[in-house]
């Protein structure tokens, strides 16, 4: 059965670089990054746009979930609030797959110095700086990322989904 993997968490905490390592460990898998459906210039966050992207998230995610190609189904997003993921759930919910959920969370000196190191603004550090706290109400099982590596983080996920023989050899 296809394998749902959503890995959530602030902006800066390494959905990005884990996410692409999961899909070069993880055999027969493929990626989808919310903040792609969001990539538009001016970027405007109203209500037709949110409306447009969960759609979008929505039909990509039921393309890859029923395509017989793939047992794995990465999905990485800013999912700060339970409704949000609920909702993303509800929607796929006549499908027959299995989910897993992992938030990525670290230290806010980690975060930071992260941030910093990708040219964030300080307005968007800040922002996800005070988004931290919306996971821990989440209930998600959680990895702190903030002492080690995108490889052992990766890792631990994979050993969270995978099934025998589900490396890349």
């Amino acid at each position: 059965m296809t394998k749902l993997v959503i890995v959530n968490g602030t902006m800066g905490v390494g959905k990005s670089a884990v996410c692409k390592q999961l899909l070069q460990s993880l055999d027969h898998s493929v990626w989808l990054d919310g903040d792609w459906c969001w990539m538009m210039q001016p970027w405007t966050v109203n209500e037709e746009n949110i409306i447009m992207v969960e759609n979008n998230i929505n039909f990509m995610l039921r393309s890859f979930l029923t395509n017989s190609s793939f047992k794995y189904v990465i999905f990485s997003w800013v999912l700060h609030r339970k409704e949000i993921i609920d909702r993303l759930l509800s929607r796929l919910a006549d499908l027959e797959y299995e989910h897993q959920l992992v938030t990525l969370i670290c230290s806010a000196e980690a975060l930071r110095q992260r941030m910093h190191s990708d040219n964030r603004t300080e307005e968007q550090i800040l922002r996800s700086l005070d988004r931290i706290r919306n996971y821990e109400a989440t209930g998600i099982s959680s990895i702190n990322t903030s002492d080690i590596g995108v490889n052992e983080v990766a890792a631990r996920i994979i050993q969270l989904v995978s099934d025998d023989n589900a490396y890349i050899t």
